[in-house]
């Protein structure tokens, strides 16, 4: 039966969701959304900002799995849901939409991954010892880190900024029993009003996981190693130099959601950067940065039994940019500017060599040396009024695709005979967001338009297999721009030990990309069901709603949770792949006296709305419970901070709608981590 979201009860969602969470006795969420206080503005009103660490020293107090993994911190968020095909660089996605459709980015950087597969988001290329936080903008709110329709992700690193704390550092471990993951990471900082240098590395190995019912998952094993520098020198008073280099490596990844695995993903970032305290006039906060970054990854099947026929897939990724920014303060305005741009080369081919070594080899450039060309320019204004404000934004960039390669631009010519070797397009956002606090309320509400180029994949892919739909994939070069209008809308009731949050956004996405089937055509790879072209729907509509909230029981107790509800149909009615269905999370989180503990609960409704067109197969429901159990020890100024806990206590078997091919997850898991700072 066809559907349309338009014609969703809104209101007896939310009533629905409420009464569910008084049900389960005031389930509500962990809050990591902080607000900005006018007369405190900062650059970006994010919605959410999810905490990593704080000052060089995880904060493995408030964390429940301290050494998590990057993915299992962006999906202990509320806004972020992540698609998983192994146990290893989960893809985030942001209001039902993947990363095509999102701004992701390292402190500011813009960084495109090198996988035709998306098996290196670039959420895979840092680690947690880099980074301070996760800043996370919905819809529009995100534009400041790119052009998107979704959202952005600003992965910021972690730095010492001239604090005075002379050197201090730490050394960390974890192991987990499920994979027997390691895990082993050190730092060493040195920091003072003039100079600071900060250095970190962490090694992860796991063998392959087991799922519940102890299931082996083969081909789910991976390694990695990731160290980073950055460093800065006050000129003068109010400006500064500092730089950044990152190296990130990974091997013997398994994929076992994948028909191949990852021999090889690497990644060198770097950057440099002016800051200036204030200019002239009302400007202030100048910051201007230059980066490059360099990705290669290599997949392999050798390790795979009963191989058709062996490929060789190689990408390469290189990323050169700018940024410059600044604040611009007047009575009730507070304006900020950025400047930006970027340079990046995508390539990727493929080999096949035939069983019989006497027949020639096979190959395609899958991605055809795709120059990518941005330069945008993005504005907002913060106006504070009593004890209401307006934020309106826009972003205009000039983007510019142009295929480089002969080979690849005669190989898409098969497909499009008139197609140019330059694509050019003038891509616009406008969002104005409106905040109004009423004695314990705060009503935020919002209306925003925005635009996206197609991906690499979706504009010049040549057939690239998905293993979800068992289908190849080629790419569009003429695809229409993808444009959404947006509405949102929250209100939250706040206490000093209580607090709640009613949200739900809307997103009518006018030319939405998706694969469409053409059978004229036959497949490349062996076993695929069809070929796919990139094409544009006439719209698409999504719909997300949630309540989250806080009880502060005691002093040492607080209870938190928070139930959402999901929906995506195209212009037919059809379900969208990839949506989530009803879910929810609660905690009960306790710290006193240097000690902390948790009990959570996680879990999912029965996925109803799925499509098998996409590949996608009911899931059914579940729930998971995890507990957790931490101490921190001073040993004179120096400190010992040890933390237990076990995932999955019931050791379920299940799997869910961001499960590739459904996939199971990881069954019952019994960890430990330790760490000693040294201040």
């Amino acid at each position: 039966m066809k559907s349309s979201i338009n014609v969703f009860p809104l209101r007896a969602i939310l009533v629905g969701c409420l009464w569910c969470v008084l049900l389960c006795g005031n389930f509500v969420s962990r809050l990591y959304a902080q607000e900005t206080p006018v007369d405190s503005l900062k650059l970006v009103n994010l919605s959410e900002v999810v905490i990593i660490s704080t000052g060089k020293q995880l904060d493995y107090q408030k964390q429940h799995k301290p050494l998590s993994t990057l993915d299992e911190f962006l999906e202990s968020s509320r806004s972020i849901n992540m698609v998983k095909r192994g146990a290893y660089a989960w893809e985030p996605t942001m209001n039902d939409m993947a990363s095509e459709r999102l701004a992701v980015t390292i402190d500011g950087m813009q960084i495109f991954g090198a996988c035709t597969d998306k098996m290196d988001p670039i959420t895979s290329y840092v680690d947690v010892s880099n980074l301070s936080e996760a800043q996370i903008g919905s819809g529009q709110q995100g534009a400041v880190f790119g052009n998107t329709i979704g959202g952005g992700i600003n992965l910021k690193l972690d730095k010492s900024n001239f604090k005075p704390t002379g050197w201090n550092g730490s050394v960390e471990s974890a192991y987990e029993t499920n994979n027997a993951m390691r895990v082993f990471g050190g730092e060493l900082n040195y920091s003072d009003e003039k100079f600071y240098l900060n250095t970190d590395g962490i090694y992860r190995k796991a063998d392959n996981y087991y799922a519940g019912r102890d299931r082996e998952v083969k081909f789910s094993q991976f390694e990695k190693y990731n160290f980073s520098v950055n460093s800065g020198y006050k000129l003068t008073e109010d400006k500064s130099i500092s730089a950044t280099l990152i190296y990130d490596e990974a091997n013997d990844v398994g994929y076992p959601a994948l028909t191949m695995d990852v021999s090889l993903a690497r990644a060198v970032i770097g950057s440099v950067s002016f800051n200036q305290d204030t200019l002239f006039g009302n400007l202030s906060n100048w910051e201007s940065k230059m980066y490059y970054n360099t990705i290669k990854h290599v997949m392999d099947d050798t390790k795979r039994p009963d191989v058709p026929i062996h490929m060789d897939m190689p990408g390469w990724s290189e990323t050169a940019g700018f940024y410059s920014q600044a604040n611009f303060n007047r009575q009730k305005n507070h304006f900020f500017f950025k400047l930006d741009g970027f340079y990046n080369k995508s390539y990727a081919e493929m080999t096949m060599y035939p069983t019989n070594s006497s027949e020639p080899l096979m190959f395609m450039l899958t991605w055809p040396d795709v120059r990518t060309k941005d330069v945008g320019f993005y504005a907002e204004d913060h106006i504070a009024f009593g004890k209401a404000s307006l934020k309106l934004s826009t972003r205009l960039a000039y983007h510019s695709n142009s295929v480089a390669d002969d080979f690849g631009l005669n190989s898409l010519k098969i497909f499009y005979p008139e197609m140019e070797r330059t694509n050019t397009r003038f891509l616009k956002s406008f969002s104005a967001q409106y905040h109004k606090m009423l004695n314990d309320f705060h009503f935020n509400g919002g209306l925003s338009y925005g635009e996206r180029a197609p991906s690499v994949s979706e504009g010049y892919g040549f057939y690239l297999f998905n293993s979800f739909d068992n289908h190849d994939y080629i790419g569009d070069p003429d695809l229409k721009t993808e444009s959404s209008a947006d509405a949102n809308i929250s209100v939250t009731y706040k206490k000093p030990i209580f607090e709640i949050t009613a949200a739900a956004n809307y997103f009518h996405v006018f030319n939405y990309i998706i694969g469409v089937v053409d059978n004229s055509l036959s497949t490349m790879t062996i076993g695929a069901d069809g070929v796919k072209f990139y094409t544009n729907l006439d719209y698409a509509q999504l719909f997300n709603a949630s309540l989250s909230g806080r009880y502060n029981i005691s002093n040492a107790f607080k209870l938190t949770g928070t139930v959402s509800y999901h929906r995506g149909v195209d212009n037919d009615g059809e379900n969208l792949p990839l949506i989530s269905p009803v879910s929810y999370r609660s905690a009960v989180d306790f710290y006193k006296n240097q000690y902390s503990a948790s009990l959570s609960i996680a879990g999912s409704g029965e996925q109803i709305n799925y499509n098998p067109a996409y590949g996608e197969t009911k899931t059914a429901a579940y729930a998971i419970l995890s507990a957790s159990f931490g101490k921190r020890f001073f040993i004179k100024e120096n400190s010992l901070f040890v933390k237990a806990g076990i995932e999955n206590i019931l050791d379920t078997y299940y799997s869910s709608y961001t499960d590739w091919n459904n996939i199971p997850r990881m069954g019952r898991n019994i960890y430990a981590t330790i760490s000693y700072s040294i201040n």
